[in-house]
Formats: structure tokens, sequence, C-alpha cells
């Protein structure tokens, strides 16, 4: 994990360049599909979705959250990716959806910058690591 500095024209950037986009899930997804049959079960899914860390807080305090909660957040959330609701998530299903999150995630930054937590094999940190080493030229 690392802290990096983000806001959310990093975020639209990085969807814009459609390549680097995709090989970021492409590369996400090959990483989640631990049986290699290019399908996201739940148990496989489960994995991405408890790395979002859906945690509350009290004045900066981790509360412990209630399980039976929590699993109805991540059953939710994996019903969001499962576009055809047939148990399993495809790679345009995660793409689509993971697309829609981070836009969803970008309008929500705005344009202040702001640090955020991020796992070194995040999506959002190919982001960061993208807009860094952009090249300036005057």
């Amino acid at each position: 994990m690392s802290i990096e500095i983000l806001d959310g024209a990093t975020i639209v950037n990085f969807l814009q360049d459609e390549e680097a986009f995709s090989v970021s899930v492409r590369n996400r997804f090959a990483h989640l599909d631990t049986d290699n049959d290019g399908l996201l079960s739940y148990a496989e899914m489960l994995k991405e979705l408890q790395s979002l860390r859906v945690l509350e807080t009290h004045f900066g305090i981790d509360v412990e959250p209630d399980p039976d909660e929590l699993a109805r957040v991540y059953d939710s959330l994996f019903i969001q990716f499962d576009h055809n609701l047939n148990g399993t998530i495809d790679l345009d299903e995660f793409k689509k959806e993971t697309k829609q999150m981070m836009l969803a995630m970008a309008e929500g930054l705005g344009f202040l910058p702001i640090q955020m937590v991020l796992e070194e094999d995040s999506i959002l940190k190919k982001a960061v690591e993208r807009e860094s080493n952009k090249v300036v030229i005057l």
C-alpha cells in the first residue's frame, strides 16, 4: 500500500486512455480469476470487494462492521457487476462496471486533490502512476 495524491481528473484521464485502462482491467481480472476459466465467481470477486474496505468510521476511528450487513453489501456489489445475473462476472461486465464505478468516484472527488491509501496492484494506483509518468513538453 502507498499513500497517493488523487483527483477526479487523474481518474478521467486514465479512463480516456482506452489502452491503458483495458490493460489494467485485463490484468486485474486475470489476477482475480484464480481458476482461469475466464469468469469470476462470487468467491473470486469477494477478494476484490473486500479490498474496497467498506468500513464505517466515527470521528476517524474505524468501527467493526456488522458481518451480516457487510455480506449484504458484498452481495449487492456482486450483483451490480453481474449484469446478466448468471452468477458469474465475465471480463466485459468487469470492465464496464469498473469504469462506471471509477467515473462515479471521479465525479465525487472533483478536481481538488486528496490523499488516498491505494493497494499497489489496484487500478487506481495504475491511474496515478500513468499521470505521474506524463511528460510535460513546453
